[in-house]
Formats: structure tokens, C-alpha cells, sequence
């Protein structure tokens, strides 16, 4: 829904806002006010381009910005999400900013985001109809939507999809399992090359670390057995060894116990320390043992460390990763050898899928082929009242080639508005007063179920009046009690209907025209009505007649 529209320097507008209501919004004025500047602006909101042209006079600068309140859908949110646009509250403000040097802008909620992008969006904001591409009506995928939603196979259109999703998951597994003969061998050979080579040089965790710690002892093993050579010789083998000397200091420890119980309490620790003076003396002997290294010993290492680098190299950064690929190599491997199973498996699948697919399917397109029959009779009806007596209105299907989350067929609207004249398809059909009116009256049949946009009219009432203005007034206010309808109109009969009734006008001071946009009271509407009624030169019977029309209306 459409809450605020602002308008700055565009046209004959300096700084408008408009804040639009539920219900029925309607725009009046004498001819060439301005009113479809309004609708124009709106329409560039909704995607459509606009020219730096409209830039008013004298000003470099220009902005459109209009308040929107959408509930959406997880789908649409998604959408939103990957362009980054953060929504809350569900309120959406699009901003677009002219310079008359052309850099143009577009904001949503304060991100800047392309015009392809607000184009693809723009639909969920306002549907115009009356102007050529602009509508809605003229997308023949739109078509299936709104008969949808009159004939309400909400239901079976879920099944549908979810039947067509688990097919094509099916069918997607299958066609990779399928995939290019040839392709497939060379994948064999590439699968038991790499497993061949990993497994020959025949990896473990760990390994690695211990060939560069014996590579690093063996590089420094001159070095490493004078120290643990001397290290040994200092803890014990020397006649000034570290443990003769306590061995001495232990027995004069023990003399001196004997004496002072003092003494008493460390005779322990240095029994302790004994201990382990001779144990890192074996220690330092066990390793001086280590340091002989084999003749060609260090070659093979250095052989082996460059086996599991080139490894490394190819299939990972580490030791892990060369495993984690030919674990998954003889997994991929398996796949494919055991692939002949598996395609039997996919194929039977498929055709159970496929099964259900088509009973799902079927159940829709009957549905769809009694919906629209009931759609188009009430259609034809309605076509009547709005001055389209003699029109001719029908639903054609298209069957689709292959299956569709959307069921086993395509719907397009044919319309011919004069008698005798072969129905044809909607978007070859001239635009105007007769294509806004039937947008109406399908909207109407539909009960606006389809979308939550606003429904915009423009032209609706050309070549109308009296009672089929009224009636088409009639039908815009039962639309507008589901949806947000904004309709410009020059019928009193229409203006009468108004849950909320803006007037357009154009003032000229200092020899510059603006233009600007007012909701009308009670009392000024009567004005207003009475205006459209008579003329500029509003009798007391046209205000009397306005008041009538106004009262019969509530």
C-alpha cells in the first residue's frame, strides 16, 4: 500500500506530499492540472525510466520518494536480502534522485541499488494500468496468477510444486550420474592416478614431523653427541662427576643427622636429586646412541620429506588434506564404478516421481479448466457495467513443453471490444479507456486476491457517463475494499465514491505555474463534485445535486 507520496522540482511541482489512505483514492482537477505528473511519478517508483527532462525549470536537482507497507513473502524478503536492503516493520521507501546531468539515483531504504533491480521489484509496489507497457494486464504471465487466484487452487498449486521440486531434484541427480561418456573415463583414470599416487608413497599423520625432526638431528649430529657426550661426562662418568660430588655430600649429610635432626630433613631431596642426575646422564647417553646415522640415511629423508611436499602440493597444505582427497577420491571412485546401480535406482524413481508430478498436475489443470469458465462468465458479466456490453472476453491454455513447479500449462487473456472483431491477445490490444476498464473488471472478479500493490488507474472513464460512470465507480470501490485503489477522473459519478478525494490544481504567480495536491473536507468535495457536474460556473443545483450524490454513496 502507497502511504506517502513526495514529490521535489519535477514538472510544475516545487515540493509535494500526498499521504494516501486505505480504500478508494481519488485524483480530480480540470484538464491539464497536472494529474498524471502524480501517476508518472508513481510510475518511476515502480521501476519505470524518467527523463532528466522533467527536471522543473530553473532547478539542477529533482526527487520522487514514496512510502510503501508490503507483507512479504519469504520469497520476496529473499530478494531484498541479497541486494541488501534491510526492511522492517514491513515499510519500504524508494527514493529516486535526477540531476540534469544525468547521474540519476535509486534508493530503497536508504541502499543505493540499480534501476534493473528496482524494476524487478517494482511491481510489488503498484500495478498502473492505462499506460501501454506499464500494465500489468499486458504480461501474459500474469495472466495464469490472476486466474489463479479466482479459481483458488491454492491447494493443488502447492502439490503441484511440491511434486515438480522432488522431480527435478530426481532428474537433476540423474543427468549429472549421465553426464558425457567420455567425460566420465576420464574422470575414472584421473580418480585411479591420484588414488594410485597417493597410496604408493603411502602417507601417514605424523610421519612428517618425525623426518624433519630426525633430518634436524642428523644435520646436527656432530654438535648434538660432543654435548650429550659432555653432558654425560659432567652428570657421571668424569672423577669430578656431578654425582660423586653428591655422593660425598650425601654421606656428610647423613653424619651430621645423626647429630641434628635438622639435617635429617633433607636427606630425601637430595636422595631426589640423585635419582634424576642419573637419569638424564642415561638420557643423554640413550640419545648419544641416536646420533649414528646410517650411510645414505639422510638422502632418503630428504628423498621422502620431498615426496610428501610434492603431495602437499597437489592435493592439500597438509598431510590431513592429502588423506581427507583420497578418502574422497575412493568415495567418488566407488560412486561412479557402482553408478550403473544407482542410474537403476534414479530411473525408477524418476518415473514414480513423474507419476505423481502428472496426478498432481492434472488435478490443477481441471481445477484451472472449470476456474476458468467461471472466471470468464463472470467476467463477461461484469464487462456490462462498464460500457463493454459488446466486448468479448476468453481464457486460452498453452500447454507447456516439459513440467513447471506452475502445473502443465500457460494462460492468456484474449479481448476484442467491438462486435465482429476477432478476439486477440491482451498485449496486442490498443491501450486506453477500454483496456483500464477491463483491468477493473478483472481485478474486481478476482476480488484483488492476487497482490497487495496498489492498484493504479489512468483513463479508466474515457467515453463514459451517467450510469455506466457510476457503475464503474461501483466496481472501483468493491475493488478498493481488498485493495489500495489510486484512480485519476474526470466523472462525478466516480469522484462521489471517494473514501479519500485529492484535488489537482494549477496556480500562476510572478509568471511561474506550480502545481499542487490537496484532500478535500466534506464541504470542499461538494465544491469539487459540483464542479465536475456544471462546470467552472457552479450552479445551486449542481451543489445540490453533488450533495445527493455524495449521501448516496455513503
Amino acid at each position: 500500500m502507497l502511504r506517502l507520496l513526495k514529490i521535489n522540482n519535477i514538472a510544475l511541482i516545487d515540493d509535494l506530499e500526498i499521504e494516501f489512505g486505505e480504500g478508494l483514492n481519488l485524483l480530480t482537477g480540470e484538464t491539464g492540472s497536472g494529474k498524471s505528473i502524480i501517476i508518472d511519478g508513481l510510475g518511476a517508483l515502480s521501476g519505470e525510466r524518467i527523463s532528466a527532462d522533467l527536471i522543473k525549470q530553473g532547478e539542477n536537482t529533482a526527487r520522487i520518494e514514496g512510502v510503501f507497507s508490503l507483507e512479504l513473502t519469504p520469497e520476496t524478503a529473499e530478494i531484498f536480502d541479497e541486494a541488501g536492503v534491510d526492511i522492517e516493520d514491513d515499510e519500504i521507501i524508494v527514493r529516486r534522485e535526477l540531476s540534469a546531468s544525468g547521474k540519476n539515483r535509486i534508493f530503497i531504504n536508504d541502499r543505493l541499488v540499480t534501476q534493473g533491480f528496482l524494476k524487478r521489484v517494482g511491481h510489488l509496489f503498484a500495478d498502473i494500468s492505462g499506460q501501454g507497457e506499464q500494465a500489468m494486464l499486458y504480461d501474459a504471465r500474469s495472466h495464469l496468477a490472476m486466474l489463479d487466484a479466482a479459481a483458488d487452487v491454492e491447494a493443488e498449486l502447492a502439490a503441484t510444486a511440491e511434486a515438480f521440486r522432488v522431480w527435478a531434484g530426481i532428474r537433476r541427480e540423474l543427468d549429472e550420474l549421465n553426464e558425457d561418456e567420455s567425460a566420465k573415463l576420464r574422470s575414472l583414470d584421473i580418480l585411479r592416478f591420484e588414488i594410485d599416487e597417493i597410496e604408493r608413497v603411502g602417507v601417514r599423520i605424523g610421519e612428517e614431523e618425525e623426518l624433519e625432526g630426525e633430518k634436524l638431528r642428523a644435520v646436527n649430529s656432530e654438535k648434538l653427541a660432543i654435548a650429550s657426550d659432555e653432558l654425560a661426562n659432567v652428570l657421571y662418568d668424569s672423577d669430578l662427576s656431578t654425582i660423586t660430588t653428591l655422593d660425598r655430600a650425601s654421606r656428610r649429610l647423613s653424619e651430621l643427622a645423626e647429630f641434628d635432626g635438622e639435617f635429617k630433613d633433607f636427606e630425601e631431596g637430595v636422595a631426589t636429586a640423585r635419582a634424576v642426575i642419573e637419569e638424564l646422564a642415561a638420557t643423554a647417553r640413550r640419545f648419544r646412541s641416536t646420533l649414528e646415522i646410517a650411510p645414505g640415511r639422510l638422502d632418503e629423508i630428504e628423498t621422502r620429506l620431498a615426496e610428501l611436499s610434492r603431495l602437499k602440493r597437489k592435493y592439500g597444505n597438509s598431510i590431513e588434506l592429502v588423506l581427507e582427497h583420497l578418502n574422497a577420491s575412493r568415495a567418488k571412485l566407488d560412486s561412479i564404478e557402482m553408478a550403473g546401480q544407482r542410474e537403476k535406482e534414479l530411473s525408477e524413481k524418476l518415473a514414480a516421481a513423474e507419476t505423481e508430478y502428472q496426478k498432481h498436475a492434472a488435478k490443477l489443470s481441471k481445477k484451472r479448466v472449470a476456474g476458468a469458465a467461471k472466471f470468464t462468465s463472470a467476467v463477461e458479466k461484469e464487462l456490462g457495467f462498464v460500457a463493454l456490453e459488446k466486448a468479448a472476453f476468453e481464457v486460452r491454455f498453452v500447454a507447456r513443453e516439459g513440467f513447471s513447479a506452475e502445473g502443465n500449462e500457460r494462460a492468456e487473456f484474449y479481448f476484442s471490444a467491438n462486435p465482429g472483431e476477432a478476439v486477440r491477445p491482451l498485449a496486442k490490444v490498443a491501450s486506453g479507456g477500454e483496456v483500464s476498464r477491463l483491468m477493473l473488471v478483472l481485478r474486481t472478479v478476482s476480488g484483488g486476491k492476487e497482490t497487495q500493490r496498489t492498484a493504479v488507474f489512468d483513463e479508466i472513464d474515457i467515453g463514459i457517463g451517467g450510469r455506466v460512470a457510476e457503475a464503474v465507480g461501483r466496481r472501483l470501490q468493491k475493488l478498493a475494499a481488498t485493495q489500495q485503489v489510486l484512480c485519476v477522473t474526470h466523472q462525478p459519478q466516480i469522484a462521489s465514491l471517494a473514501d479519500h478525494h485529492f484535488v489537482v490544481e494549477k496556480s500562476t504567480t510572478s509568471n511561474r505555474t506550480r502545481l499542487a495536491v490537496r484532500e478535500l473536507n466534506n464541504a470542499e468535495r461538494i465544491d469539487e463534485v459540483a464542479r465536475m457536474l456544471a462546470g467552472r460556473d457552479i450552479t445551486d443545483a449542481a451543489r445540490e445535486n453533488a450533495k445527493a450524490m455524495l449521501a448516496a454513496a455513503k
